[in-house]
């Protein structure tokens, strides 16, 4: 039996390391260093009024307008990819791209969260 399932799992689909992220044409993906700059001890405040807040630490916060938050540690890969992990155990891989004059988050899920620019 456990050389059967030895073989099935050699013979299953190996699901890809990297997220395909659904780029567009004239987004550029931010390096690390632009990426721990943009985060690390901000705030950032997206069109929704949604706010995500990164420790130096490595401790993660977002905080809805509704004033709710959710919170976690985050870790910047060596590509740049923020991976944030909540306390109530879900999980989730961001990108920060520029397009133009905006920045923009965005999701494994291909969802863009414009960033709103620091005043």
């Amino acid at each position: 039996m456990k050389l059967i399932f030895a073989l099935l799992l050699t013979c299953m689909p190996v699901p890809l390391l990297a997220a395909e992220w659904a780029l567009r044409d004239k987004d550029r993906v931010l390096s690390r260093e632009e990426v721990e700059t943009l985060t690390a001890g901000q705030t950032i405040v997206f069109y929704d009024d949604g706010r995500s807040a990164y420790s130096v630490g490595g401790s993660y916060s977002y905080t809805y307008a509704s004033g709710e938050a959710a919170y976690g540690s985050y870790e910047i890969a060596k590509d740049g990819t923020v991976c944030i992990s909540y306390r109530n155990g879900f999980s989730r891989c961001d990108r920060y791209v520029e397009n133009g004059e905006r920045i923009i988050l965005l999701t494994e899920k291909g969802l863009r969260f414009p960033v709103r620019p620091r005043q």
